[in-house]
């Protein structure tokens, strides 16, 4: 049997943060039979960013990793708003990731690396998913980066 969520988090080190504020016309996540999709998830620690700018210009590719990270983070806050745990997680389907870059940075992929890996460490085999990743112009606040997820629940 699978460690429990809960316990797998505790052994890396992460607690889920509270679900940052909507900073527009939307809810957070959204259920649909057995399938929740989260709203787009920007990297707020305690309702601010901790980095601005573009990957590439004004953020490094490691740090840029590590905005992924937390706008993982947020999405799974943003579940817990239509399922009571973490293990009701049947599988992790998809994650979308937006990367503000500069018009030369074409390694986006790798940005996304930080939020995939994570779920692997988290969730395991039902961690693997389908993505896609994405460099543009700019984003809401001046993030870095902005996170998408789907998942399938019991």
């Amino acid at each position: 049997m699978a460690m429990p969520i809960s316990d797998q988090l505790n052994a890396l080190g992460i607690q889920i943060p509270p679900v940052p504020a909507a900073l527009a016309a939307y809810i957070p996540s959204k259920r649909s039979g057995n399938l929740v999709f989260t709203s787009g998830q920007l990297p707020l620690v305690s309702g601010k960013l901790r980095k601005m700018g573009k990957v590439g210009k004004d953020i490094t590719l490691e740090e840029a990793k590590e905005e992924a990270k937390q706008c993982l983070l947020n999405a799974l806050s943003a579940l817990l708003l239509q399922i009571s745990s973490l293990d009701q997680i049947k599988s992790v389907v998809k994650l979308g990731v937006y990367v503000a870059s500069d018009e030369n940075f074409t390694e986006q992929h790798l940005v996304a690396n930080g939020a995939s890996e994570l779920v692997g460490q988290i969730f395991g085999e039902k961690g693997k998913h389908a993505r896609f990743a994405i460099g543009v112009s700019s984003l809401p606040l001046n993030a870095s980066v902005e996170l998408e997820m789907t998942v399938e629940v019991e």
